[in-house]
């Protein structure tokens, strides 16, 4: 059996180069009539630095101001996002209504996509990577590899920035 999208969760890091990656999105949407859903992850702090502000402010004081700014900065990020799709969009109002939702979240990333994978069940998950150099790639990994890697869906990763830096070069 040939396989079909009909439902595809398009994941964002709001680089000014991830807007790539939501139009490959959008095109597999058109051609597969599908629906997309727009997530966004905001890394979760280290623990040593959580701690450290946890110590240095009160525990419960920090837990009043992270609760408030979080809340703060999750509208922001989904107004942000709803702007970004909507200008991305412009031009084919009509796909503005395959968006049908926009979550924020707050974690680990790859674990966080995963997790709304998940509860979403999207037919494919579309990401883009921003094609680290070796070194940077062995320590710290990417939340795209992550995501393939442990994903028991199709995912779609699509390389940005790269391109524009290999042009510059020549």
């Amino acid at each position: 059996m040939i396989p079909g999208y009909r439902r595809i969760l398009y994941t964002t890091d709001l680089s000014s180069n991830s807007a790539l990656a939501f139009r490959h999105a959008v095109s597999l949407a058109r051609v597969y009539d599908a629906e997309i859903n727009i997530l966004h992850v905001m890394p979760a702090l280290d623990s040593a630095m959580e701690n450290y502000l946890a110590a240095a402010m009160g525990e419960e004081a920090f837990a009043a101001l992270e609760d408030r700014n979080r809340e703060e900065l999750t509208v922001t990020i989904r107004q942000r996002l709803e702007r970004f799709a909507a200008e991305e969009l412009n031009d084919h109002p009509e796909d503005l209504k395959r968006v049908v939702g926009i979550e924020v979240h707050y974690g680990r990333p790859a674990a966080t996509i995963l997790a709304a994978a998940d509860r979403l069940d999207p037919d494919l998950i579309v990401c883009g990577t921003h094609g680290k150099g070796l070194v940077e790639h062995t320590f710290l990994g990417s939340v795209a590899e992550k995501v393939l890697r442990k994903s028991v869906r199709p995912v779609l990763v699509v390389p940005i920035g790269r391109r524009r830096e290999e042009e510059a070069s020549r």
